[in-house]
């Protein structure tokens, strides 16, 4: 991976674009996937349930039909239920010089292809002194999902962040799903491409064209009080608490993370060095979470108090009072926010 994409700049909200679509968190993806395959005919997509479009609906486009129906089967390939298979399919796709998309449905049943992705796929092209790429984006679906109990429900971008040659993103918007999957499958190297099981529907405008740079974090909120910085479905929780901390005086610096790995030092080491406080927000579990790494840069590099908000160390529950457990709220932001000032 180029090293020059670790440290860019934040990239802040751009100008409303007239031309832009309104498409949901699934349907941009689609659109940038089909993009992508209609402009290089070495892209194609494996996994389950594809040719009906998706267990989410990500490979259906906006008029509602299956990108099967438009690329065919040898290019949307359905393939059995064997997570290990689909992954090492990918891999070897990848090396025979195709760009594939390899979908796991669910985050938590990417563990069953673990071996392929973190020991093949991460490091073929530093093993065999860039002999080798695999271009490869793997799509996990992430985060709690509604009634889906311990095994449906998990974040684990923090091991995927660990991992050398992997490439990490979280899009928390229709937008960046749509600009983010195009930089994922243009990046020449394997990307962990994680979107939120609870975004698929949520509406927004996407301006067909405009990508996103991996590694540029975005900033949704300025103040000069405390640095707030999140990503995927989190960042919504966390602009409403910077709106509700508003009210009460306290200006907050909202950073949309966007790319896990590489993440965007230089905008959050910046951010957090003018306002003293950063409290890093997370769905994922607290216990060595990413937030960790985020905060102990920025200890290491600045005077700013820093803090973390995830979930509990537990299993996600099915029933509801449970789950509400695991889940972390804009009240919780803001809580935890006050705390900190305070320190």
């Amino acid at each position: 991976m180029s090293s020059a994409v670790v440290n860019p700049p934040a990239v802040a909200d751009a100008t409303p674009d007239t031309s832009a679509l309104t498409l949901s968190y699934a349907q941009a993806a689609a659109l940038a996937l089909s993009e992508a395959m209609q402009a290089d005919r070495h892209v194609v997509a494996l996994g389950e349930d594809l040719g009906r479009g998706g267990v989410f609906g990500q490979y259906r486009g906006a008029d509602g039909r299956a990108l099967v129906e438009r690329f065919g089967p040898e290019r949307i390939i359905d393939t059995p239920i064997s997570e290990s298979t689909i992954m090492g399919a990918g891999v070897g796709l990848a090396l025979a010089g195709m760009r594939p998309v390899v979908e796991l449905r669910v985050a938590d049943f990417a563990l069953c292809a673990i071996d392929e992705l973190v020991n093949q796929a991460a490091k073929n092209r530093f093993m065999f002194g860039g002999q080798g790429r695999v271009p490869l984006v793997a799509r996990l679906p992430i985060g709690i999902w509604t009634a889906s109990a311990a095994q449906h429900s998990q974040s684990f971008e923090a091991w995927f962040a660990h991992v050398p040659g992997l490439t990490v993103v979280a899009p928390a918007t229709p937008a960046d799903s749509y600009g983010l999957l195009h930089a994922a499958l243009a990046s020449g190297d394997p990307v962990v491409f994680m979107e939120h099981k609870e975004l698929w529907s949520m509406q927004g405008p996407v301006t067909p064209g405009v990508h996103q740079p991996l590694g540029k974090a975005r900033q949704l909120r300025s103040g000069n009080d405390i640095t707030l910085v999140s990503w995927s479905r989190q960042v919504h929780a966390v602009t409403e608490a910077a709106d509700a901390l508003a009210a009460q005086g306290v200006g907050a610096d909202v950073i949309d993370l966007r790319s896990i790995w590489p993440w965007d030092r230089a905008a959050v080491l910046e951010s957090a060095g003018r306002t003293g406080r950063l409290l890093v927000v997370h769905e994922s579990i607290q216990a060595a979470g990413f937030g960790g790494e985020i905060a102990a840069t920025v200890a290491e590099h600045t005077a700013a108090r820093v803090a973390r908000l995830g979930a509990p160390r537990i299993p996600v529950g099915y029933a509801p009072t449970l789950e509400s457990v695991a889940r972390i709220g804009a009240a919780q932001v803001v809580a935890a926010a006050l705390k900190l000032l305070q320190r």
